[in-house]
């Protein structure tokens, strides 16, 4: 007979009975729905692929996947995480989500500041820093392990590991002014400074972040150039018989110039950052450092021996007067601080963490470590694997030099995601700085139609609003920056150079002086000097690491 149910304990919040499942029953449900037919053809693909690369690919997809059904299971309930919504089908997830309006009048789907509530834990801040912080950089860091060396390489990684962890758990008590837990907030580092600091540093801090976006778009060319040139090496010369020691010679501006056009149409989009392409770049990172890593493993099979020295090229080679020999090294500091400088983005992601409590900042400190902690892994991880494999021959980019060749398709695939990456990352950095301009030129000529009057022009069937102003200036950065690139194709002097010039202030001097104002930290007192030594100490690092940099660019353009 049935079995009414009256008891209301019985039934959950939308009306129906009582889900019962727990997290094995879960994970039993995924296993048994997920091994299927397709597992038959896994030996052909390993097959294909090899022992390297099949176990990198699969552990890239598990990965993705496992990354992107985080996100979707945040998406099952509407609003309140707890207490929202059910959609109880992907498609309704979808609907709810995507395909109508979702008014919400209810103040508990608010935060103290008005906006939406967020959402946001410990884990989904690692995974945005982790995602935002590998990039173009990690491509140099065997190259600095080549001057280093087995021993110094890694302690001074460790070293702007912690000095970054330091900084940023400062950085992070500066997001809520006064009280740490309902004080006003502060969304962006640029209002953290505002709300902390006086003009001046004010003035250093943008001076310094948009000087740095600069760098790292001149970068970002340089390398996505070398990645270009590398495939039609491999395709004009190295796999038509000509052999590796053929010298190949194509110029480089071409792939520049190329890859300055397509982001002049790029820079043009609206709204970049909601474009589903933007979450390219991660992906793409995690497949060329997979690549990296695998192939420099294959390579070291290969060799039989692991090459390098305990003190690097830089205190080794014999063709090196010593002079070099220190500017070498000081240059692989400033590529370790470029890898590490990403304080600028890390308010950012504290703005998507939750309410308290706890207080965001203590969330943050945790994700910030196991961030860090990641990254830094994979930074040795990196730096010795490339420099295992290739010894004093590193190139001072790891994937776009004549360093590997086989098997061609593989180190090709890796140099197509380096340009995806680099075309993608290359707006995401260079969006503030298009913002900051046209709100400045909005201020001072609010009347001229050139730069506030917007055109509506049909693309491809649907309207976009053309701004001639917007037009013409991020047109202008974008040659500008390819030009630089251009007449200065080096791509770990450049790395290095901005790392050099953009870490102190931005991620330490700031910081601190934040974290002292605020905190009201007595002067002369311990941890005032203690915090005065390590933004001093690391000036005088980054400024030796600029100067070796300038040297390495002026050194190799006059060969």
């Amino acid at each position: 007979m049935e079995d009414p149910r009256t008891d209301p304990r019985d039934y959950d919040d939308d009306g129906r009975l009582k889900r019962s499942g727990t997290v094995w029953t879960a994970s039993a449900h995924i296993i048994t729905a997920v091994i299927g037919s397709g597992l038959l053809a896994l030996p052909w693909a390993s097959a294909q692929l090899g022992w390297v690369v099949y176990p990198v690919m699969v552990l890239l997809f598990a990965c993705i996947i496992c990354y992107t059904s985080a996100l979707l299971s945040d998406c099952y309930r509407s609003g309140d995480p707890s207490h929202g919504e059910r959609n109880c089908t992907y498609i309704d997830s979808v609907k709810a989500s995507l395909a109508m309006e979702n008014p919400r009048t209810d103040p508990r789907d608010y935060d103290d500041d008005g906006g939406l509530k967020r959402t946001g834990t410990v884990w989904t801040a690692t995974a945005r820093i982790i995602t935002a912080v590998i990039g173009s950089g990690v491509l140099a860091l065997p190259w600095a392990s080549a001057q280093l060396g087995w021993v110094i390489y890694p302690i001074m990684v460790l070293l702007f590991a912690g000095i970054i962890c330091y900084t940023s758990a400062l950085l992070s008590d500066c997001y809520r002014s006064g009280d740490p837990s309902h004080g006003e907030r502060n969304c962006t580092y640029m209002d953290t400074v505002k709300a902390s600091l006086g003009r001046a540093q004010v003035w250093l801090c943008q001076f310094s972040a948009y000087s740095n976006v600069f760098g790292v778009a001149i970068g970002h060319t340089i390398a996505a150039g070398m990645s270009m040139l590398a495939i039609q090496r491999r395709a004009s010369c190295f796999q038509h018989n000509k052999g590796h020691r053929h010298p190949c010679n194509f110029p480089i501006w071409p792939y520049m110039i190329t890859f300055g056009v397509a982001e002049i149409f790029l820079s043009q989009i609206p709204e970049y950052h909601t474009w589903w392409f933007s979450y390219l770049g991660p992906a793409m990172s995690f497949t060329y450092c997979s690549i990296g890593v695998g192939i420099s493993i294959a390579k070291v099979v290969e060799n039989g021996v692991l090459k390098g020295g305990l003190v690097g090229i830089g205190m080794t080679a014999v063709t090196a007067s010593p002079t070099s020999k220190v500017w070498g090294s000081l240059e692989a500091l400033g590529v370790i601080a470029f890898v590490y400088c990403y304080s600028r983005i890390l308010i950012e992601i504290q703005d998507t963490i939750k309410a308290p409590p706890p207080p965001e900042s203590k969330v943050m400190k945790l994700a910030t470590a196991m961030g860090v902690a990641v990254t830094t892994f994979l930074y040795l991880l990196f730096g010795f694997m490339g420099y295992a494999a290739l010894g004093a021959a590193t190139p001072g980019n790891l994937l776009a030099g004549l360093g590997f060749y086989e098997p061609y398709w593989v180190v090709d695939i890796a140099n197509v995601a380096i340009i995806v990456h680099l075309a993608v990352a290359y707006q995401v950095y260079c969006r503030p700085i298009y913002d900051f301009v046209e709100r400045c030129a909005a201020r001072r000529w609010p009347e001229s139609s050139y730069v506030t009057r917007e055109f509506d022009v049909l693309v491809l069937r649907s309207s976009y609003k053309l701004n001639l102003f917007r037009a013409t200036w991020r047109t202008a950065f974008v040659v500008t920056t390819t030009v630089v690139a251009a007449l200065l194709p080096f791509f770990h002097d450049v790395v290095a150079l901005v790392g050099a010039l953009g870490f102190w202030p931005l991620c330490v001097y700031i910081p601190v002086e934040m974290y002292v104002t605020q905190k009201k930290v007595l002067r002369w007192s311990p941890l005032w000097v203690w915090l005065q030594i390590l933004s001093l100490g690391c000036l005088f690092v980054c400024l030796a690491a600029m100067a070796a940099s300038i040297v390495g660019i002026i050194t190799i353009h006059k060969k």
